[in-house]
């Protein structure tokens, strides 16, 4: 459809038509050039004076014969048609064809084009996603999270406020599953993907995050709550150089040996660190954190803001090291409320913000992506923007972060920036990773949003708490290990869409190793240990009592191999022919696996060592469920605590029920 014709001045990147047909700002035009055929332009003004309506047009380009975006060289002609541009070639140009690595965001403005993005350049280039308070930030980020989620990508989320709990649940919101039929997607929760990790006391079912408590001088330096003098630091060194490994004790212990007064402010900062209750030998295990297919939230909510930064400093820092090292899968960091984290110097100094600007600069060479989430674009430190290649920006008013914003990224023009200030909500200018600054639609998520504001108006739900009541099961309150997901999502994730709540009598150990205190749990239907609630991995202790001197000889042996045949066995351990038996006899009780080309392997179910690494994290509450069955103990618990006890040290036990949900 003709639109108009070219007039007046005409450059090789502006020009103005008179408009005859209606049209609107920002809408897709397409221009005829004589050298080289149809060219891609956008309209972004229209004036309206002396009766005459004019348009004023950017040129975006045309494809050259190698496929990469062109610029004009030459304008076009004088009285030239101006044509809406057609979605075939809109796409053609601006290449958003979905496949296996788009991200599925949205819709083009104004027009009914998806708009995928290219994944890999998004993970690997880094992100930055940018708006005033209440545009829309978090709701946009959720959903690059759940197409992120779709592709098994290793995510660590960095959660101030507890704002990304919410992706475990599917999208219930009324409003939002009416939209949902126009970008054709569904509600969808990754409650199996996710683990949170916290304080227990603000964000429950949150696993602790302890951090390594290793680490070198200059580390320990850096995370003092104030700088020392020379003559301190000197101190510290010393004491530093004579400890065979680092603890905090062991540092105090050598440091009061010291003849000099400046020791005690030493001590008191260290004693600072010790007493957070964050560093451990036990720390969170790296792999547990980075694994292909789950996305690890570190929940900060409730956590003062000087130990965030200093949780912040220390994960990363050991995570890009562990990146470097190749012992951990490429990974994704997404940071909400970076200004806190990474602030611009003249605004404050943060013990975060060193790391943060290391893998901007250095961490898509290792594959550790980064993104960026901020309210104040302004007060983000310009060397990690400037470092960001794609930006996803949302409504800004604020004059700072505008020309923070327009400073740091390419491609800005002045009209898009007046666009920026008007915005509505859910819309946002993608710019970075598609070959020119888009305007679109942010799809609804599939998931529930976590980043509402709270109902100072309705802070109570009547009708809950009345069915709550009603609810209460005629058992009364028992002590009860409660499932992440919900019966109505175990209803979905059934096969005959029928399920009952059942419940297992189980046993919550404490137990130390090594110095090493940890809870394990351990149902008493099968005796398996059960780590994480909603998983259905099976682990069991082996029953060693059962076991000859001879048979725990060769399993405590092919303990420390790998796959193995006879033959393998017998030249590493020197034992007789008569060992093949053994092996078989070991296979039947379930200890070994036999392959079918008749090697052996320990087999993976069975906990032979470290009942550490099996800890449970989850807490027992005191509620009332309705539940339909409760399953019988068959393992005795004298049996068990001398099972365990071959491992661990058992300091105390509480009884308990797991809750399950189960076909009927």
């Amino acid at each position: 459809m003709i639109v108009g014709k070219i007039t007046g001045k005409i450059t090789t990147t502006h020009f103005s038509f008179d408009v005859e047909k209606e049209t609107k700002k920002f809408e897709y035009i397409q221009v005829y050039h004589k050298e080289v055929g149809y060219v891609l332009c956008q309209i972004v003004e229209i004036i309206r004076a002396n009766g005459r309506t004019t348009g004023i047009c950017n040129v975006l380009g045309f494809k050259d014969d190698e496929g990469r975006i062109q610029g004009l060289r030459q304008p076009f002609e004088p009285d030239a048609e101006v044509l809406v541009a057609q979605n075939e070639f809109i796409k053609e140009i601006v290449e958003l064809k979905g496949d296996d690595r788009g991200a599925y965001v949205g819709k083009l403005e104004g027009r009914d084009i998806p708009i995928f993005l290219d994944l890999q350049k998004l993970l690997t280039k880094h992100l930055a996603v940018l708006a005033k308070s209440g545009a829309g930030k978090s709701y946009c980020v959720g959903v690059l999270l759940e197409e992120i989620l779709e592709k098994n990508v290793p995510l660590l989320i960095i959660d101030p406020h507890g704002e990304y709990s919410s992706l475990k649940h599917k999208n219930d919101d009324k409003k939002d599953k009416k939209t949902m039929s126009k970008f054709d997607i569904k509600p969808k929760g990754y409650l199996r993907h996710i683990q949170e990790y916290g304080d227990e006391g603000s964000v429950p079912g949150a696993k602790p995050i302890l951090l390594s408590d290793e680490m070198q001088t200059k580390e320990l330096l850096h995370l003092l709550p104030s700088k020392l003098s020379s003559n301190q630091e000197a101190l510290l060194y010393s004491a530093l150089k004579q400890v065979d490994y680092f603890t905090f004790e062991n540092v105090k212990a050598l440091l009061e040996q010291q003849d000099n007064n400046a020791k005690w402010h030493v001590i008191s900062m260290i004693d600072y660190l010790d007493e957070l209750g964050i560093f451990s030998k036990a720390a969170t295990s790296f792999n547990e954190l980075i694994q292909t297919g789950k996305c690890s939230i570190i929940n900060l909510k409730g956590i003062p803001p000087d130990v965030q930064e200093i949780i912040v400093y220390k994960l990363l820092k050991d995570l890009f090291h562990q990146r470097k090292k190749n012992t951990v899968p490429p990974f994704f960091c997404v940071i909400e409320e970076a200004h806190n984290f990474c602030p611009e110097k003249t605004f404050s100094s943060v013990k975060s913000g060193e790391i943060i600007r290391n893998i901007a600069s250095e961490g898509r060479k290792f594959g550790l992506g980064l993104a960026i989430i901020s309210q104040r674009p302004a007060r983000v430190e310009k060397s990690v923007l400037s470092q960001i290649t794609t930006q996803i920006i949302l409504k800004v008013t604020n004059p700072n972060d505008l020309k923070a914003i327009s400073n740091s990224i390419e491609g800005i023009t002045s009209e898009s920036q007046d666009e920026i200030q008007n915005l509505a909500i859910g819309s946002a200018l993608i710019t970075g990773v598609v070959d020119m600054p888009l305007f679109v639609r942010i799809r609804p998520r599939k998931t529930s949003h976590g980043g509402t504001s709270i109902d100072m108006l309705n802070l109570t739900d009547e009708k809950d708490f009345v069915k709550e009541v009603k609810d209460f099961d005629k058992q009364g309150i028992l002590p009860l290990i409660l499932p992440k997901m919900t019966l109505k999502d175990a209803k979905l994730m059934s096969e005959k869409g029928e399920v009952k709540t059942a419940l297992v009598p189980a046993m919550m150990f404490l137990c130390t190793s090594k110095q090493t205190e940890f809870s394990l749990l351990v149902e008493l239907v099968n005796g398996h240990i059960v780590s994480d609630i909603d998983s259905l991995t099976v682990k069991r202790l082996p029953k060693l009592e059962e076991l000859s001197p001879m048979q725990l000889k060769v399993l405590q042996k092919a303990f420390y191999q790998k796959k193995f045949t006879v033959e393998e066995f017998i030249g590493k351990t020197k034992m007789g022919l008569d060992v093949r038996d053994i092996l078989d006899e070991l296979v039947g009780k379930g200890n070994l696996i036999k392959f079918n080309d008749n090697s052996y392997a320990v087999n993976d179910d069975v906990v032979l060592s470290n009942l550490s690494r099996f800890a449970c994290f989850e807490k027992i509450q005191f509620k009332a469920v309705p539940a339909e069955d409760t399953l019988p103990k068959k393992i005795r618990l004298d049996s068990l605590k001398a099972q365990i006890a071959r491992f661990a040290t058992v300091k105390d036990m509480r009884e308990c029920y797991i809750v399950r949900y189960i076909e009927k």
